[in-house]
């Protein structure tokens, strides 16, 4: 009894609070050996007690002192960049798709520092909107490179690369996920299929403009590597000085829970940089979150705030009631009609913007699909319905941006994973949109140099997948030009990728393959829509199924 007590003083008054639990432990398993009598007991448990006492007091001590070391809360964004060492010449990644989950708080904290670090190189899914976000740093002179997959609806970023202000670096979107999981993982470089066989992977893609129009910087040709008789494209890691990551909730230590599709590439950011700085909407102590709720530890993350700025800006807002669709007539409504029959039960489908997306209000009776959106969710489900009391979130939309639902059995994840999905061959369909498709089921969707600049997004990654690839279009230009040619003349997203082209004259099947001699054959027809019409508005030879040629639905 008493190397107990006399053990325990020495603990307190000498040692560190894990010796003292050491200590107490070692000490009590030597009075239990001791074996001692019964009329001895009641002190025995009296010595017991005290000890137990002694040891939940340490406990608590060790708890609330590993609470206050680790703590990696800041007061306020400008302490957090300070601490960052963040300067002038670095590369930031950028958490976020659209406004969707970016760091709002630290970004306007950036972009307001007038002697702040410039000439920055940033590195994020997409390029934001005017004057919001990723685009006050444009608009605050802080950018000198971007590495992006869409632009979008940024006029003035797109503005300032027609202009020589900025440099563009477009990447698929899925390969700047997986280039910045890799550089977290340790891993100098990857292999993908995405881009093999076009200007990406060649070079000479416009990095930057002169003043004049002009191209002043290209690409230069990426390393390719053939395995199993596919070629793929070396791409190095991207490691960031700097990360900027939005969550929805967090604790002290750094532990991150996102939200819905605001979870995107926020993950992928934070692993790869060197240093990381988060932001959360609500902030815990240590403890409070369930260690299997939490989607990235907070080893990743080496400064904290409290999110201030939490506009969380709505792209485009999309609301129904009562589940109403908007009638879809005319020649795109027969695209959008026609598309909704590649759906086959128990499919995962991914569709792009537009009219591949319109074709989710289309599904065949008795036919059951789950669709994915690339920013992070599967079950995506129809518009917020007003009349069932949904409204607009900004932390569930699609990869046009636009407002949506979960489906029951959804889940999110990471963009990095939304994309291992597509290239491992998990998703079986992508309906995508086009600019131009060739004989040989080329694809053109994402660049017409010195004119419009979009970029690829998620494209790139799609059509290089083992899923079936529909292409979706009008069959000509509005100047009336052919968008069905033997080669196609603007930058393509994928070569040999595109096995149906539905169009508002036709439907053509694809051998990409070569399987058949390769080339189209038109297998369905409009109403009132001639063979020699499709021939007059179609710059390629094709094929016409054998027998009378089925009509698409009006």
């Amino acid at each position: 009894s008493k190397s107990i007590s006399s053990t325990a003083a020495a603990s307190k008054s000498t040692a560190s609070p894990m010796c003292v639990r050491r200590s107490l432990h070692v000490a009590s398993l030597g009075t239990f050996n001791s074996y001692p009598l019964i009329s001895d007991r009641e002190v025995v448990r009296a010595q017991i007690s005290s000890t137990l006492t002694t040891i939940s007091t340490a406990r608590r001590f060790i708890h609330h002192h590993a609470d206050t070391s680790m703590s990696k809360v800041c007061p306020d964004a400008k302490t957090a960049l300070q601490l960052s060492g963040l300067k002038s010449g670095d590369t930031i990644a950028v958490g976020g798709f659209g406004n969707g989950g970016i760091p709002e708080t630290i970004l306007n904290a950036l972009s307001s520092q007038e002697d702040g670090p410039s000439n920055l190189t940033v590195a994020s899914l997409t390029a934001g909107v005017d004057s919001f976000g990723l685009g006050r740093l444009f608009e605050a002179g802080k950018v000198k490179r971007m590495i992006s997959s869409y632009v979008g609806e940024n006029k003035n970023f797109e503005r300032m690369f027609f202009t020589g202000e900025l440099e563009v670096e477009l990447v698929p979107q899925g390969t700047i996920a997986a280039r910045l999981r890799a550089a977290g993982n340790g891993m100098p470089a990857i292999f993908t299929p995405a881009g093999a066989g076009t200007m990406y992977a060649n070079g000479g893609i416009p990095l930057k403009y002169a003043p004049d129009g002009s191209v002043a910087i290209v690409t230069e040709p990426r390393p390719t590597q053939m395995f199993d008789g596919k070629e793929y494209v070396m791409e190095y890691a991207l490691r960031p000085d700097v990360s900027f990551v939005k969550a929805y909730k967090a604790d002290t230590r750094g532990n991150l829970i996102f939200r819905g599709t605001s979870q995107n590439a926020n993950p992928d950011c934070a692993v790869a940089g060197k240093v990381v700085l988060a932001e959360a909407e609500i902030i815990v102590e240590a403890g409070e979150l369930n260690a299997d709720e939490i989607h990235l530890s907070g080893v990743y993350v080496d400064h904290l705030i409290q999110a201030e700025d939490n506009e969380k800006r709505i792209e485009r807002l999309r609301e129904t009631v009562a589940g109403q669709v908007t009638d879809i007539s005319g020649p795109r409504g027969r695209i959008v009609k026609r598309a909704a029959k590649e759906f086959k039960d128990g499919m995962y489908v991914n569709l792009g913007i537009g009219i591949p997306t319109m074709a989710s209000s289309f599904i065949p009776d008795g036919v059951n699909i789950e669709l994915q959106a690339e920013n992070g969710l599967m079950g995506l489900g129809p518009y917020p319905d007003l009349s069932m009391g949904q409204h607009g979130d900004a932390d569930f939309i699609n990869a046009g941006k636009e407002t949506v639902t979960a489906l029951q059995g959804a889940s999110s994840f990471c963009s990095s994973e939304s994309f291992s999905m597509i290239r491992g061959g998990h998703i079986d369909l992508t309906i995508l949109g086009g600019m131009q498709c060739s004989s040989s089921g080329d694809l053109a969707s994402f660049f017409i140099p010195g004119k419009l600049l979009k970029g690829m997004g998620g494209a790139m990654d799609l059509v290089s997948s083992p899923s079936t690839v529909i292409v979706t279009m009008e069959h000509t230009a509005k100047d009336g030009s052919p968008k069905i040619l033997k080669e196609c003349t603007l930058p393509l997203t994928g070569k040999a990728v595109v096995d149906r082209i539905i169009t508002d004259m036709c439907v053509f099947a694809c051998d990409k393959k070569g399987l058949k001699s390769g080339g189209l054959t038109l297998i369905e027809i409009a109403a009132g829509i001639t063979v020699d019409d499709v021939r007059a508005a179609t710059d390629c030879s094709f094929d016409v199924v054998e027998g009378e040629i089925p009509l698409m639905e009006e």
